[in-house]
């Protein structure tokens, strides 16, 4: 499999990807340090800095599979909250990649408050707008807890799949059905939280507990440590996402 990663951070998706003996093609990164950690471990693969500026048409029936947890701010409690108002709203630029690349698969994760903001019309419209492409589409909130981390960390966990028709545009207004497979889907996903009530929400800052490996834990110098705890801080956990690849 030949896999794909934007708004790659540290590269939580890439390591996942990895493990599953696939090979990271590209990367997508705007910040300078998760940037150089990516390009350090991954130096074969293609570097992308900006997403709006980047033409992925180059990969076009190329890619198997792509990944990315676009911005949470716009929908992070930690935020303002201003959803699609916010400049950092960039999940139609990770649509835009799919739409160029037209890979077999899309996996996709934000923060829980994606499914609230604006009475659930944003986390809607990442459905539909997947479906529009030929995609079926799988939602689940899946906690860091749910793989041995000591905090749980609700995210949401877009899972998407070209059907069998291909990548041939549909009519989403006759999506009832799917519609309705994503609800049962997304409570189904919300009672599974229960078992991890008592973790702490907030994620720690080192790798180990937040099951990533902990290389970046030794960085002394002021100004990268500060970035590598940043950088830490808004990783995915990669044991959920390689679980997720698993079943692919």
């Amino acid at each position: 499999m030949r896999h794909g990663s934007l708004f790659s951070g540290i590269g939580g998706f890439d390591l996942a990807a990895e493990w599953m003996g696939w090979e990271n093609v590209f990367h997508c990164e705007w910040m300078e340090f998760p940037r150089k950690v990516l390009e350090y471990y991954w130096p074969n693969a293609d570097s992308h800095i900006d997403i709006c500026k980047t033409d992925f048409k180059k990969y076009e029936g190329t890619i198997d599979i792509i990944s990315g947890g676009w911005p949470c701010q716009p929908f992070s409690l930690a935020g303002k909250r201003k959803g699609t108002e916010d400049e950092r709203y960039l999940w139609g630029e990770m649509l835009r990649a799919i739409q160029e690349i037209k890979p077999q698969y899309v996996i996709g994760e934000n923060v829980f408050g994606i499914t609230n903001i604006d009475g659930g019309l944003v986390f809607e419209q990442v459905c539909l707008d997947l479906e529009a492409e030929g995609y079926e589409v799988q939602p689940f909130i899946i906690p860091a807890a749910a793989k041995n981390a000591p905090h749980r960390r609700d995210r949401v966990w877009f899972v998407a799949y070209a059907n069998s028709n291909g990548l041939n545009k549909r009519n989403v207004n006759n999506e009832k059905h799917s519609s309705e497979r994503r609800i049962n889907a997304f409570s189904n996903s919300k009672q599974i939280l229960s078992n991890f009530q008592n973790f702490p929400t907030q994620s720690p800052i080192c790798g180990g507990d937040a099951r990533l490996p902990t290389e970046l834990d030794g960085i002394t110098f002021s100004k990268w440590r500060a970035e590598s705890i940043k950088g830490y801080g808004n990783a995915i956990v990669p044991q959920v996402a390689y679980e997720i690849f698993k079943q692919l």
